[in-house]
Order: C-alpha cells, then structure tokens, then sequence
C-alpha cells in the first residue's frame, strides 16, 4: 500500500460519514443541515419526526438515508382507517397446528418510514409507542424484538391542514428530534429543476456502509466524552425550560438525556471525540421545541434560541 493511500484507523468512521453524507446529498439538494441533523438522530440511536408540506422531500430524504445506509426499509402510509395490527402484526389460527401463529406486521425493519403519521387516529399512532422506546413488540403476551438498528423516520402534515389528528405529547416524546425541510433556495431549486427525477437518483443509489460500520458508530457516538463543564451547560439549558418563563412545560429528565446524546452523536459528525457548547446549541432546537410547551404566542422552535441566548456559555 503506498502512503498515500494509508488512512489511519482513527480517520477512518470519519471518511466514512462524509461519504454517506456526500451520497445523500446527491439527492436532498441544499439541505445539509437538515440531512446531517437526521443522520446524528440516528447515530444516538433515536428517532426522527419530520414535519412539513407536502412535496419538499420528506419521504424522499428517508428512502435515500435507507440505500445509503443499507438498511431494510418499509413504508407504512397512515391514514384514518389505519388499525395497530396493520403496523404491528396479527395472530392468526393455524388449524392443522392448533394454536395461533403471530404474522410480523411492517414494523419489524430497520427503517420504518411513518408516512403523514398525523392523518391516522391516536388508537393507530399509539400502536408505535412501545417498538419506539423499548424496540419491542408484544402480542398476546408474547414479546418479540425488533431488529437492529432500528430507526423510525415519521413525516407529518401541519396541523392546520384537514385531516389531521395532532400527536399527543407521549407520542412526541418518542422522537428524539423533529425538524423541517422548507422550501428550497434558488440555487438548489434551479439543480432540482436542472437535473435527473429523484426517483431515478434513488434507484442509482448505492449502499456507502454496512451495519456493522453503522452499530460501531453508534457506540462512537455514546462514548464521546462530556467534561463536567459541559453538563453543567446542559443543566443549565435544562432549568432554565423549566424556569424563565418562556415555557409553562419544561425539559423533563429524559429530554435532557435526549439533548446530552443528540449532541454527542452531532460532535462526532463534527470529528470531535468531546462534546462543546456549540453542539448542544445547534441540535437544541431540533430535540427541545417539540417536548416544551410555549408560554406565549411564539412558537417553540423560535423561542428556544431566545433561551439559549439567555443561558451563559461556559
């Protein structure tokens, strides 16, 4: 091998993320940040819910994350007629054998893409809480464990569209981030309308890693270290959701462990073995505005920067 193709085995998840993130963005023009905040939900072994209109690369965006990745994938289209056995399986009699068989229903992939989650009722959305927080189902008493990873991606309407049944906030609690695609700008609207159909992009699309290469980042992930000067940043960030009055909810003690592995997973991303403030400050938005309930007419996702504004950096 000669020296110039030597690549040192700590480079190495590294080259390997900026290629996965290289062939996404292939396909998911001008949304880097979006795409990178996606693939570090992953990373820290959550889930992504991705609320926007109709037509900006929602499903897109979770289909290209599943070639590149080499994962299973299935999508599930939620619509008000939905029940939980068409997502979690049903048990069927078997007369020869004399006893019923569990048929695994579409959750049982590695990547689950719920599709407009929030044009099914509860009773549907619900069927999801448990295979979500412990990647499990359980069916007549008998459990049965989802594959790993498992990593689900659910895009909603806004709520002000019809049909819409909005998710209840143990149902929102699941998701480890929830972000928004938005429009395109000019210049990556102009490549959209230049260049090849998406759907053929996506069929080109290779595998960049394998799932070995994706469990090993993920336990990278978990170990990147947080001094003690960090944690009290982040339990700084965490009180003041609770107490400067921007808020009448706060973080509750598991969405602080959320924000704390979310910006691990975004410092590796960065090629950082140490989680900064600046992490925390970039993924906060994505991982709090969801689980907080403004106290005023602004918006979670717009007050969450007037909070972190307010928080002294160490």
């Amino acid at each position: 091998m000669s020296r110039a193709s030597f690549v040192p085995e700590s480079d190495r998840p590294r080259l390997a993320l900026d290629s996965a993130l290289r062939a996404i963005a292939q396909v998911i023009v001008g949304k880097e940040r979006q795409v990178r905040l996606a693939l570090a939900c992953l990373l820290a072994r959550g889930h992504l819910l991705i609320e926007d209109l109709p037509g900006v690369g929602k499903t897109t965006l979770a289909h290209v994350l599943a070639r590149v990745l080499g994962l299973e994938f299935t999508r599930i289209q939620f619509t008000s007629d939905l029940l939980p056995a068409d997502i979690l399986g049903v048990s069927i009699y078997q007369p020869g054998a004399e006893r019923f068989q569990f048929h695994q229903g579409p959750v049982f992939t590695q990547l689950v893409l719920a599709d407009e989650i929030n044009r099914a009722t509860p009773k549907a959305q619900s069927a999801l809480l448990e295979a979500m927080e412990e990647r499990q189902v359980t069916s007549d008493g008998t459990t049965y464990k989802l594959p790993e990873p498992f990593f689900v991606i659910a895009t909603q309407n806004p709520q002000h569209l019809i049909g819409t049944f909005p998710l209840p906030e143990s149902q929102l609690d699941r998701f480890l981030m929830r972000i928004e695609l938005g429009y395109p700008d000019p210049a990556a609207e102009r490549a959209l309308l230049k260049g090849r159909d998406r759907r053929e992009l996506l069929e080109a699309t290779q595998p960049v890693v394998d799932i070995p290469t994706l469990a090993g980042w993920q336990q990278r992930a978990a170990r990147v270290h947080a001094s003690d000067a960090l944690l009290d940043y982040v339990q700084a960030v965490i009180e003041a959701t609770r107490t400067s009055g921007l808020f009448t909810q706060g973080l509750s003690p598991r969405g602080g462990l959320a924000l704390l592995r979310a910006a691990r997973a975004w410092a590796l991303l960065e090629g950082r073995d140490m989680v900064l403030p600046e992490d925390v400050q970039t993924v906060a938005p994505a991982v709090v505005a969801h689980r907080v309930r403004a106290s005023s007419e602004i918006p979670g996702r717009e007050a969450v920067p007037r909070l972190l504004a307010a928080v002294p950096v160490p």
